[in-house]
């Protein structure tokens, strides 16, 4: 009786709610994934030609980090970051919204500057509160390079030119680069204050968020996108007409070094950036193929970030682009790359067959050859019939017959799978070192 009622407790007992991932945090699932590898090879072997070297830093950081890099009235500070209190030691941290601060951080943690400059980059996921759309999430991944240490504007022009290489390796049409400068903090100054004096004659037409930054941080105001506030901005006092004459020469080798490589760009006196750590040059590469979320790489000179985050002054150039951005532009302009597919599919007869055809499979992929196979089940490996189906649907160019047959003559069947012909030719196992250079070769 007992044993009834323990029964019937389990069978009562609610069945475990489905879990799901966290909205706007998405998982990356193959034949997607592909696509992100051979984003990050591309950009890997880019890296390596431009001399700059990966940097890993971690995901939690201070949350004083982003206050103080950012600045405390920043959008990603004000309204976005993931931050908590660190339950053992009380310690604030913060999931990071971006990398350069973070990048500065190890750079002066570790002293890395002492020898000299440095050119990083990096690849990561980072994190934002923010309504979830089309390129657009709370969890979403950035690449980027960072060149500390280098004063000169060949320097910025080197990371734009860098930027630009990717966008031709990777295929991509239709990316605009947009050119501005913020000049030093003197000039900003002087601007600041005719742009406040500006916005509040005309007051009477701020929108709320305007009238809430117009004494902590008006410059953002100009990047506004309330279509009511187009022509007031765009008749703002304009911060390239306070530079002096450093900065603008500044701007001006940069342009000159663009001319020199045939890259297009235009200024937009309107282009800030959204954090207050850029001087100088700032620069955004923006697509209109993606609505709202058009720009895809942007970046610009952060001179003074190093020493605020206590290292000694020291400056520093770099850009960060969206990977998730950057894919859905090549699936716009259908220069995605191909799905990764096997270059062989192993088909094996019967279970006393599955040591010789693993052996074989073993060996060709210490070649580099791509091989898959389709496992036996608990009663024995499926049909050939069945195996066949699974090998054209692989999309693999052959089929690896291993059978009894061939097996004790120490050969394996291979089969076209793509040709239409079904040609079958069989091949020695002791050949498969030959074989799969011709597999390499016309992949």
């Amino acid at each position: 009786m007992s044993n009834n009622k323990e029964n019937n407790k389990e069978a009562a007992l609610p069945k475990p709610q489905k879990l799901v991932a966290v909205k706007g945090m998405n998982d990356i699932l193959p034949p997607e994934s592909a696509r992100w590898e051979w984003l990050e090879e591309k950009v890997r072997n880019l890296m390596e030609r431009y001399a700059y070297r990966n940097l890993r830093t971690p995901i939690v950081e201070p949350t004083a980090l982003f206050v103080r890099g950012l600045g405390e009235v920043t959008d990603i500070v004000e309204k976005e970051m993931y931050s908590f209190e660190d339950r053992l030691n009380g310690e604030q941290l913060t999931l990071r919204p971006e990398s350069t601060a973070g990048v500065v951080r190890a750079v002066v943690e570790h002293s890395m500057l002492y020898e000299g400059g440095k050119r990083l980059y990096y690849m990561g996921p980072m994190f934002r509160h923010e309504r979830p759309q089309r390129g657009r999430y709370r969890q979403f991944h950035q690449i980027g390079a960072e060149a500390l240490g280098f004063p000169g504007a060949e320097v910025d022009a080197e990371l734009i030119l860098l930027a630009d290489a990717l966008w031709k390796e990777l295929g991509l049409t239709d990316v605009r680069l947009e050119l501005n400068s913020l000049g030093q903090p003197d000039e900003r100054k002087a601007h600041r204050a005719a742009l406040i004096a500006y916005l509040e004659a005309h007051a009477d037409q701020l929108d709320e968020e305007a009238r809430r930054r117009l004494h902590t941080n008006p410059l953002r105001i100009l990047d506004t996108k309330n279509p009511a506030m187009q022509a007031l901005v765009e008749a703002a006092p304009k911060l390239i007409d306070f530079l002096g004459e450093d900065s603008l020469r500044h701007l001006d080798r940069v342009k000159a070094i663009l001319d020199a490589n045939g890259v297009a760009w235009r200024i937009n006196p309107r282009l800030v950036r959204g954090m207050d750590y850029y001087n100088l040059t700032v620069f955004e590469f923006i697509t209109d193929r993606l609505g709202s979320q058009g720009t895809i790489c942007g970046g610009g000179r952060y001179d003074y970030l190093i020493e605020q985050v206590g290292g000694k002054p020291a400056p520093a150039v770099g850009w960060a682009l969206g990977v998730e951005r950057v894919l859905e532009l090549l699936k716009e302009q259908g220069t995605a790359p191909r799905e990764l597919v096997p270059d062989a599919y192993a088909v094996v007869q019967d279970v006393d067959s599955m040591p010789a055809a693993m052996a074989a499979l073993q060996q060709l992929r210490a070649l580099g050859v791509r091989v898959q196979m389709q496992p036996s089940a608990a009663e024995g490996m499926a049909s050939l019939k069945s195996q066949f189906k699974k090998a054209d649907a692989s999309g693999s160019p052959y089929a690896l017959v291993f059978a009894g047959d061939e097996l004790a003559r120490g050969a394996v069947l291979v089969k076209s799978l793509r040709d239409g012909s079904g040609a079958q030719v069989e091949r020695p196992l002791s050949s498969l070192a030959e074989w799969a250079g011709t597999l390499q070769s016309i992949r």
